[in-house]
């Protein structure tokens, strides 16, 4: 449920940065929540500076679903900036919900992702599409895709953050993320932020490193009103996650800021 919950803040887009002189930091923290009853939290930081990015999610269980599962994990990424876009240099993911645990780690040579899994499923399903060499090339690991870049000198929060297709790998499976525009809102964070925001549709189509026959991966691709609501990052033309919502088998899925503060940047060069 825990790696569910970071997909959620993970079902976004192209992560293309294109910005001058961004030196920034977004404090965020999320509730999940299924048929409005609290089942986690994620906390998430966002750094930007003229020399790189670092992008630090943490979350755990919470509430009635932590009587039957204690879980926590953290995800990270960072890179650098070159020719004002962002090349992802690391992501790791570190899970662990009760005997279950995932352990990845991804590192990036030029457009092309090589995965380290510390342990691999003991016996893929026969049914497994295979993951080849060409699925990881031209593919975004799920922190970097986090920051949506919007061109030009207008306001960031415009339909136009919705028109893309993002192509993702978590170091398992490599997928699909197609977006389209839903509609413009405004939001009012208990505390942070305050204004508009604009609400994406997400399809998930998977490509490649799963099962077809798996309920999840079934489940997830059949979704037709899944939502992404995106906000602007203070300080540069990026939209981040703001809210996700999802239907699951029991109920709607939700995962919404209730934090969402600006401050100056820390990041050290490297």
């Amino acid at each position: 449920m825990f790696r569910f919950a970071v997909a959620l803040i993970s079902l976004l887009v192209d992560a293309r940065l294109t910005f001058a002189a961004a030196q920034t930091k977004l404090d965020a923290t999320y509730t999940a929540t299924l048929l409005g009853l609290p089942i986690g939290q994620i906390s998430w930081t966002v750094e930007l500076q003229h020399s790189g990015f670092r992008s630090v999610a943490k979350g755990t269980i919470s509430g009635f679903l932590r009587l039957i599962l204690d879980a926590e994990g953290e995800v990270t990424a960072h890179g650098a900036l070159s020719g004002g876009k962002p090349v992802a240099s690391n992501f790791t993911l570190k899970l662990l919900a009760g005997r279950w645990s995932d352990d990845v780690r991804i590192e990036f040579s030029g457009n092309k992702a090589k995965e380290y899994v510390a342990a691999s499923p003991p016996n893929p399903s026969a049914n497994q599409v295979p993951l080849t060499e060409a699925d990881r090339i031209g593919a975004v690991d799920p922190m970097t895709a986090l920051l949506v870049h919007i061109p030009g000198n207008g306001p960031t929060a415009v339909p136009e953050a919705c028109e893309r297709s993002v192509a993702v790998f978590d170091g398992h499976t490599r997928y699909n993320l197609r977006l389209a525009f839903e509609r413009l809102d405004t939001v009012k964070t208990d505390q942070g932020y305050q204004g508009p925001v604009v609400v994406c549709s997400v399809k998930f189509f998977p490509v490649a490193g799963y099962d077809p026959k798996h309920f999840l991966v079934t489940y997830l691709a059949a979704q037709h009103d899944t939502e992404i609501w995106l906000a602007p990052l203070a300080g540069s033309r990026l939209l981040v996650p703001y809210r996700t919502s999802i239907s699951t088998p029991m109920g709607l899925g939700i995962l919404q800021a209730t934090k969402f503060v600006f401050a100056p940047s820390k990041l050290a060069r490297h």
